[in-house]
């Protein structure tokens, strides 16, 4: 018979784990170091950012000559002139032919799949599963098959090499992955809000303006600079589909390169500009796309 000590408890080997040393080292450096460190390593993350400014505020026989580094102990050599000459070689009509590209593309997908997805997630109509499975399996298709299709079609109808053709080519191709990402979302929202809502009369088209759509601004806000980053950043679509006339900055820049050694000061400056509407945009909605992200994270 086994006896234990009046009010010792039985050792019942369970206890709380034992700490690695990467564990306590943590501890001892606590948050700050680490906050540190992130602060360092986003600085070199906008390192080539700054250089890519740098030399488009230098002349091409400086930047020839030194590093851009250098302009910390000659910062006199820093100049507009840059910007002037690349506006005289008619950049900025692509700039304008880029934005009413993408502003389209982007507003677009954002209501077609928005609706779409309400449909998906919480409409009851014949064939909704299989009609969501097409969708999803057109995920995997890689842009590239429907190039030389999609352009024949094009010439067939008269819009190859316009606008409107290269704004539905980025809308077609953007719609399944938007309506992926939104009906997901939508399913998390209580079905009790809807269902309150039919109760006291509101249409589906009521339900999805006044009570999905609001909810679900984290999750549009996130897609909207997905899509907006990829339209703007695209070129592939472009050379195939814009001409002279309705080229983005992109396919602007990439006619440069052929001269690359000698309008490196164009090159420069016309890619700091392509590359600051998204940083703005990135930043300015950045509150939302964090949201957007972690929206399904917590329940």
């Amino acid at each position: 018979m086994t006896t234990t000590t009046a009010g010792a408890a039985p050792h019942l080997g369970v206890g709380a784990p034992r700490r690695g040393l990467a564990s306590r080292i943590a501890d001892r450096l606590g948050g700050g170091v680490i906050q540190v460190a992130m602060v360092v390593l986003g600085v070199f993350w906008l390192v080539p950012t700054l250089g890519l400014l740098v030399v488009s505020l230098r002349s091409v026989q400086v930047n020839n000559a030194e590093g851009w580094w250098t302009v910390f102990t000659k910062p006199a050599e820093l100049t507009l002139e840059n910007y002037k000459n690349l506006l005289a070689t008619g950049f900025t009509a692509s700039f304008w032919n880029t934005v009413l590209i993408t502003v389209p593309t982007t507003i677009l997908v954002i209501g077609i799949a928005a609706m779409a997805a309400y449909a998906f997630a919480w409409m009851d109509f014949p064939g909704r599963d299989t009609a969501f499975l097409v969708v999803v399996g057109l995920l995997i298709v890689p842009i590239q098959i429907a190039l030389i299709p999609v352009a024949a079609f094009y010439g067939g109808i008269g819009i190859f090499g316009t606008i409107p053709g290269v704004v539905l080519f980025h809308v077609a191709f953007g719609l399944p992955f938007a309506i992926f990402l939104l009906r997901n979302f939508f399913v998390g929202i209580p079905a009790s809000l809807l269902e309150a809502a039919r109760m006291d009369g509101a249409s589906e088209w009521k339900i999805f303006a006044s009570v999905v759509f609001p909810l679900g601004k984290p999750a549009i806000a996130s897609l909207g600079i997905f899509q907006f980053l990829w339209v703007w950043n695209d070129m592939l679509v472009a050379l195939v589909f814009a001409d002279t006339g309705s080229q983005p900055m992109t396919k602007a820049l990439q006619s440069q390169m052929r001269q690359f050694g000698s309008n490196i000061d164009i090159l420069s400056s016309g890619a700091f500009l392509s590359l600051l509407i998204p940083l703005v945009l990135f930043f300015g909605f950045q509150r939302y796309f964090v949201q957007g992200m972690m929206a399904g994270s917590v329940k």
